[in-house]
């Protein structure tokens, strides 16, 4: 049973990552909490848990699209920020949606990761959404994001672990873009508009990376321990 559940959970997590939308069913999300409760304890487990009854409502409460923006910005924005190295011991690590929330916490890759998986879960197309890459100008550091385009051709929302509120691009003049991706393609940013297409999304490694580990059987322990 746990070898099936491991091997459809990574099927839908990379089927997600690469555009096309699928769900778990109710057993594969309680046997899903129950292998992060194993590796992670308790407390992770009742996130995981949460985590599944959010999609489970947004699948089931026919919510608009700014409304599982808006329930799911907040449901990970309260998740603790902490740098990879303290927090996994690597420079750059991009934790999988399972990871994030087994660890409590993670940086700003982590909380925009988990955001478009379950973003893209609850059924948003993946060509409404990119993760983007910006300069944070107060903080002068890169940062990542979310970009919800209602449109093709709309200013996206940003869903921002640094800003709670949901808000147009063109009202965040504290964030400069750089480049952005989702499943498939990526793209150089021009101001904050469409940007240039560029080539790939599978050009960047450590997006290839998480890609590799969607599955539960590859979970990654941190660290630290931010239940105790």
């Amino acid at each position: 049973m746990k070898g099936c559940l491991f091997g459809v959970t990574g099927l839908v997590m990379l089927s997600m990552v690469l555009g096309v939308t699928a769900q778990t069913s109710l057993d594969e999300d309680k046997e899903m909490a129950s292998a992060v409760r194993q590796f992670y304890g308790e407390a992770a487990e009742s996130r995981t848990r949460q985590w599944r009854q959010l999609v489970r409502d947004g699948q089931s409460k026919n919510w608009n699209e700014r409304e599982l923006l808006s329930r799911v910005n907040i449901f990970f924005n309260r998740l603790h920020f902490l740098d990879d190295i303290k927090l996994w011991g690597k420079q750059d690590y991009w934790a999988t949606p399972l990871e994030f929330l087994g660890a409590g916490g993670g940086d700003c890759e982590d909380f925009s990761v988990a955001k478009y998986f379950t973003l893209r879960e609850l059924g948003i197309a993946d060509e409404k959404l990119r993760l983007v890459y910006v300069k944070a100008l107060e903080l002068n550091q890169f940062h990542m994001v979310v970009a919800y385009y209602p449109t093709p051709a709309a200013v996206p929302f940003i869903l921002d672990n640094l800003e709670g509120t949901i808000r147009l691009a063109t009202e965040r003049n504290d964030l400069a873009p750089v480049y952005s991706f989702n499943g498939q393609h990526l793209w150089l940013m021009r101001e904050r508009g469409q940007g240039e297409l560029a080539g790939q999304a599978s050009r960047l490694s450590l997006w290839n990376d998480l890609r590799g580990r969607v599955d539960v059987n590859r979970l990654q322990r941190p660290k630290l321990n931010l239940d105790k």
